[in-house]
């Protein structure tokens, strides 16, 4: 093959594709999760919720607030048995966190807040 017809072959092959790009219909913007792995607790309070992940042995912990937007005072806590406890806290508008572990099979201590309101899990995941 000349080296003139690979190159409008590979010039049609590109702009083909370009047009593939330009022409196919948007996806859903879906919204990341904040830490990796499967969902393997929720832990709901007054003014919003908890989320904990797990993936291998690590655990993974967020804050969400129910109504985000607003900077408010957040924290979350996250701690394995026998570990000392990873804390996130601040002001912010979305979440707080996320704040990993290596638990291995042992349990973890969860806690949240947002605001005024606060949640504590006691051991779980053991």
């Amino acid at each position: 093959m000349g080296i003139r017809r690979r190159l409008a072959l590979g010039t049609a092959v590109l702009t083909a594709a370009g047009l593939l790009v330009v022409t196919a219909p948007p996806q859903q913007a879906q919204a990341a999760a904040p830490c990796p792995g499967r969902k393997a607790r929720t832990l709901p309070f007054s003014t919003g919720s908890v989320a904990v992940y797990k993936s291998g042995g690590y655990v993974c912990a967020v804050t969400l607030p129910k109504k985000p937007g607003t900077k408010r005072k957040m924290s979350v806590s996250l701690r394995a048995r026998g570990g000392r406890p990873v804390v996130d806290e601040g002001r912010y508008a979305y979440r707080a966190g996320p704040v990993t572990v290596h638990a291995g099979r042992r349990c973890v201590w969860v806690t949240g807040a947002v605001g005024a309101g606060k949640v504590s899990s006691g051991w779980i995941l053991c």
